[in-house]
């Protein structure tokens, strides 16, 4: 008997309950928490499973956390709710003995800016209690990673360069709408860009360089890079790696809307006086652009996410070898009322935490995903809705640039 405690009811939440509740074999109980309780019961009555239950969490507080995991016990918590909140979620799985999960790394609240140094600094306080804490189980941070350990473990001897590639596709029919937390998401890409290179980390302006690059069934989007989480923890687990760079694509009109964010002020995340009220710009805009979990009904096209790598094969010789899933907003919208943004992080979650449960990523302490054995993961991919297609020595594009 297993039981999972979800933290979060967005987009990605809901994912991963729907998910949790296809594979009764392994979640046997699903507990749904967050800081509106309605949003869990919507859920919970949505799926219409009978392993269901929901409750009411602030999840920045310790001590509601500490008494939320004694009332239900968990085996694992599965914390998809704002990067803000990881520590906080950490701090009371160690208290009360659970295992944790996440998505994405921490941040502050008061800074836009993110690494895993905060949550790698737990790793002793979980060895010792014997607990296990997987970080970045999404889909970037997340499969990603995971792809990135299978092509070592079954094509390379050492991985030069890695190029991390994501292209959503897909038309929602707005004029302006983030996939995922508004705040979070501008945030990350309002940020100055960094790849790795030669041992040291570069830095360039935000989403100052930019390629088109070509994606499976879609074809050239222009593709800007980024800092993207999963890179710092790569290039130390695979120290082989002598470049390694994260790539989105962004619509010109999506990017007009970004600047003008910027410049009038909305994008600041310190406070201003309005009306003797101090307000958060981004948060404010963030209560009136659309919900990402309403833009699912009218979304067409797909994303496309894959690593693209070059190095040394098991034989010596030079090879190239891209990985990829691409995924129909349109279908996961039919299965789960959410798009495909939300589709592609919730579904590596729930695996993540099966992998767990069923003992193939068992091991204490704080520990990224590649750390664990790829195969029982990717095994599970196409199993729970993201097949994953292999392209071995074709053109990598992105070696083209600088």
């Amino acid at each position: 008997m297993s039981k999972v405690l979800i933290i979060g009811a967005g987009g990605v939440g809901t994912v991963v309950a729907y998910k949790c509740a296809q594979n009764r074999e392994v979640f046997d109980e699903i507990v749904i928490a967050s800081r509106t309780k309605s949003k869990c019961d919507a859920i919970a009555a949505k799926i219409g499973a009978d392993n269901i239950t929901t409750d009411r969490v602030d999840a920045d507080n310790v001590d509601e956390l500490c008494e939320l995991l004694r009332r239900h016990r968990p085996d694992i918590v599965i914390n998809v709710a704002l990067p803000y909140q990881d520590l906080t979620i950490m701090e009371a799985c160690l208290a009360c003995g659970v295992n944790y999960l996440d998505t994405a790394n921490y941040e502050p609240k008061d800074e836009a800016h993110f690494e895993y140094s905060w949550q790698w600094a737990y790793r002793e306080r979980f060895e010792k209690a014997g607990l296990t804490a997987i970080l970045g189980c999404g889909f970037d941070p997340g499969v990603s990673a995971v792809f990135t350990a299978y092509a070592a473990k079954h094509y390379f001897s050492a991985m030069e360069t890695l190029d991390i590639v994501d292209c959503n596709a897909g038309d929602h029919g707005k004029a302006f709408a983030t996939n995922f937390n508004p705040e979070i998401n501008i945030r990350e890409i309002t940020q100055n860009g960094r790849y790795w290179q030669d041992g040291k980390w570069i830095t360039t302006g935000p989403l100052e360089i930019h390629t088109d690059l070509t994606y499976p069934n879609i074809g050239k989007r222009d593709s800007y890079l980024l800092y993207h989480e999963e890179l710092e923890s790569l290039v130390q687990n695979f120290p082989t790696i002598k470049r390694a760079r994260f790539w989105m694509t962004f619509g010109q009109e999506y990017l007009t809307h970004l600047r003008v964010i910027q410049n009038i002020g909305m994008a600041r995340i310190d406070e201003v006086e309005y009306n003797g009220v101090k307000i958060v710009p981004l948060q404010f805009l963030k209560a009136v652009l659309p919900n990402p979990q309403d833009l699912g009904e009218n979304y067409h096209g797909e994303t496309s996410i894959g690593c693209r790598i070059a190095g040394k094969g098991k034989d010596g010789k030079e090879m190239t070898y891209y990985i990829y899933n691409n995924c129909s907003h349109e279908a996961a919208y039919k299965e789960t009322g959410m798009q495909a943004v939300s589709y592609t992080t919730g579904v590596p979650a729930m695996i993540g935490a099966m992998m767990f449960l069923t003992g193939k990523w068992n091991k204490p302490g704080v520990h990224n995903v590649e750390e664990f054995d790829p195969d029982p993961f990717m095994e599970q991919l196409p199993k729970q809705g993201l097949p994953w297609c292999e392209v071995i020595n074709g053109d990598l594009e992105v070696d083209k640039i600088g």
